[in-house]
C-alpha cells in the first residue's frame, strides 16, 4: 500500500528538510496561506518521507530540495515545487506562479544557491520541527 492512498482527493504533499530553519519557516508560511487545506507535509528525514521518495525512485542522497507531490499525477522539485505550491495559496502569492515561464535551469540555479547556503544563513535545528496539536492533522509523519 502506498503511503498516500488514504488522503482526500486533490491533496498535495510537500516534503521538506525538517531540520532547516528556512524550510520550516516556508512550511509555516504555506500553512497560514493554504485556506483550502490542499497540502499535507512530511519531512524528508521521516519514514513516510523516505517511503514517498522510494515510491518515486528518487535517490535521497541526491535531493537537497523541497518536493511537491501531486498523487497519481507528478512530482516537482526545487523552484518548480515552490512555484507549483504557490498556485494554491490564498492572496497575491498565487501570482508567483507566473515565474514558471522562466526556464527551470535559471530558476533552479538561484534555488540551488539559496539551498546550498540555507544552514549558514538561516540555521539548522537539532531535530525536526514538531507541529502544534492543531496542525498535527496536516502532517503525515505524526
Amino acid at each position: 500500500m502506498k503511503a498516500i492512498d488514504n488522503l482526500p482527493k486533490n491533496t498535495q504533499i510537500i516534503l521538506f528538510d525538517g531540520v532547516c530553519n528556512l524550510c520550516n519557516g516556508a512550511v509555516q508560511f504555506i500553512i497560514e496561506r493554504d485556506k483550502n487545506k490542499v497540502f499535507r507535509y512530511a519531512s524528508l528525514q521521516s519514514d513516510i518521507g523516505k517511503q514517498l521518495l522510494a515510491e518515486r525512485q528518487i535517490d535521497p542522497s541526491k535531493i537537497d530540495s523541497i518536493i511537491l507531490i501531486k498523487p497519481n499525477i507528478a512530482y516537482y522539485i526545487k523552484s518548480s515545487a515552490a512555484l507549483q505550491a504557490a498556485k494554491k495559496l490564498s492572496g497575491p502569492y498565487s501570482y508567483l506562479s507566473f515565474l514558471l515561464f522562466i526556464p527551470a535551469q535559471i530558476r533552479d540555479w538561484i534555488y540551488d544557491f539559496i539551498a546550498k547556503n540555507r544552514y549558514r544563513w538561516f540555521g539548522k535545528k537539532e531535530a525536526c520541527w514538531i507541529p502544534t496539536p492543531e496542525l498535527k492533522e496536516l502532517f503525515l509523519d505524526n
